[in-house]
């Protein structure tokens, strides 16, 4: 039985070993590993068996604003682990600095003692240099294009008493283009909140409260659409998140936006099951071909004549499903579609 068990032991090794980017290790003291995996080296540029025996030359490569931190949580305590996962920076021999997310585990004898601790360290860099990408990018979006259109279309605003009838309509034109830019930026900025945050905060949120406030601000937006309210009750909560409102905002936007007819309609209803909230944003527009149906929510995908970036269906379908939820789109009669969001109620 011993021998299975030791050979058990070595293939589940083995497998480790094959992995690049990844490395697990075991440690019966803080000062000596067990067990270093060959993954160490791909991550650490330096042979596992060079801290094996020595686990200072590990701390030694820990970037020294990392190093205390990172320090503790491989010391632990009577009490356990800091943090069961922690993220830290190394420095390889060549100079160049890795990330490296590590989660690890003590594990306690019949008696409550501390035999071991196992951890598995994996390289994260590309991920954090996504994070800063977006950063950046969230930055130009929000800040700068943004607020530089806000200064274009107020200089347009002012240009009106100089326009004579003739050209009212291009001047509208503008506007209108300004306020569209704008309101991209914020889909951006909004879809590259969601793509930076790998685990987003869910609480209960009142549909009502939500709906209604932008359904207001939606009839504010387009003075020429109709939007009709249904029966939203007050006291229904699903769960999400604070951009559950910007589902909402894409689903309505998208309604008018993509509306052949000179008076849009959009009607919104509710309907509440033991489980979950479905709502329906139907709309008298054109409608979508069934072949259209699916990858309409694709990235980057848009609808047929479609002006828009494809963007924001894509972060609503990315926010319903992180809300455990679905969405889809069915015909509306006799004429249109409809946008179907069933999101699971709160307890």
């Amino acid at each position: 039985m011993r021998g299975s068990s030791l050979g058990q032991s070595r293939d589940f090794q083995e497998l480790f070993d094959q992995l690049d980017g990844v490395a697990l290790w075991t440690a019966t003291s803080p000062d000596e590993f067990d067990y270093v995996s060959s993954g160490f080296e791909t991550i650490w540029g330096i042979p596992g068996e060079t801290v094996r025996n020595d686990a200072s030359e590990l701390l030694d490569t820990i970037h020294p604003d990392d190093r205390e931190r990172v320090r503790a949580n491989m010391e632990g305590s009577d009490r356990g682990i800091q943090d069961e996962s922690y993220e830290g920076r190394v420095i390889r021999p060549d100079g160049s600095v890795r990330w490296v997310l590590t989660r690890q585990a003590l594990l306690r004898d019949q008696t409550g003692n501390i035999t071991e601790a196992v951890g598995i360290s994996t390289d994260i860099t590309e991920q954090k240099h996504r994070e800063q990408e977006l950063a950046v990018l969230n930055r130009i979006v929000r800040h700068d294009i943004r607020n530089d259109m806000a200064v274009v279309n107020g200089w347009a605003e002012l240009l009106k008493k100089h326009v004579d009838e003739e050209g009212e309509e291009y001047l509208q034109k503008v506007l209108d283009s300004g306020e569209r830019i704008i309101e991209l930026t914020e889909t951006a900025r909004e879809y590259a909140d969601v793509v930076s945050d790998d685990s987003p905060t869910l609480e209960p949120k009142s549909v009502h409260s939500i709906l209604d406030t932008e359904l207001s601000l939606r009839e504010e937006s387009f003075p020429d659409a109709e939007f009709v309210r249904g029966d939203i009750p007050p006291d229904v909560e699903v769960v999400a998140n604070g951009m559950l409102s910007s589902v909402f905002r894409n689903l309505l936007n998208n309604a008018v936006q993509h509306n052949d007819k000179d008076t849009p309609v959009v009607e919104v209803s509710c309907e509440v099951r033991d489980d979950d909230v479905v709502v329906r944003v139907a709309d008298n527009g054109p409608g979508l071909p069934d072949d259209l149906k699916e990858v309409v929510f694709g990235k980057g995908e848009k609808s047929l004549g479609s002006s828009g970036s494809g963007m924001g269906l894509y972060l609503v379908n990315t926010l319903v499903a992180e809300y455990g939820g679905d969405v889809w789109i069915e015909d509306n009669e006799p004429k249109g579609a409809v946008f179907v969001v069933k999101l699971p109620r709160a307890e």
